[in-house]
């Protein structure tokens, strides 16, 4: 890890940065990723596309074994996951996750899917380039609502900041509690 934990807390470095290095800061950013998993009204498989694409690009490891729909209930404190993006359709198994990387050619993506994908992507690794492409605009307008596109953009943003701030600072070499790996 990047930042010194007392062994008592090694095995949730980020649970320690909240509570004593920088908890208000940290807080506000579990509050904003709590919100992007209560009130996005993306469909699961969408949401799933773009966060997982997310993670890849972060590298942050925990980012990339998280699935919402297994993992979810754990990060509310034992409330379950109703009320969630988990209600937003079925649940995508492991053949999607897996064809992610490959989400322009893979056949198991809707156009919505691909979209939310490439959003993703873009916004991580492009987004200059993102912002002034009037061709995904127009394809992004004609698929999706404003308030979906504003859903999806503050989704992308919350995983970009702290997935990178967990693989940077190196907490995803630990489980953290709300994985399946930790209840294991």
């Amino acid at each position: 890890m990047r930042i010194d934990v007392p062994a008592a807390q090694a095995h949730d470095p980020y649970g320690y940065a909240t509570e004593t290095l920088a908890p208000e800061i940290m807080r506000a950013g579990g509050a904003f990723s709590h919100a992007v998993y209560r009130h996005s009204k993306l469909s699961l498989r969408e949401f799933e596309g773009a966060r997982a694409r997310t993670a890849e690009i972060n590298g942050c490891v925990i980012c990339q074994r998280f699935r919402a729909a297994r993992d979810l209930g754990g990060m509310f404190s034992g409330t379950g996951t109703r009320g969630t993006v988990v209600d937003n359709g079925p649940p995508p198994d492991e053949a999607f996750y897996a064809a992610v990387p490959e989400w322009r050619t893979s056949p198991l993506f809707s156009d919505r899917e691909r979209l939310a994908i490439e959003f993703a992507e873009r916004f991580a690794v492009e987004p200059k380039a993102l912002a002034r492409d009037e061709t995904f605009w127009a394809k992004a307008r004609a698929a999706f609502s404003d308030a979906e596109i504003a859903d999806l953009a503050n989704s992308v943003a919350s995983w970009v900041g702290l997935g990178r701030v967990a693989h940077v600072l190196g907490f995803d070499e630990v489980c953290l509690p709300f994985t399946a790996e930790a209840a294991e």
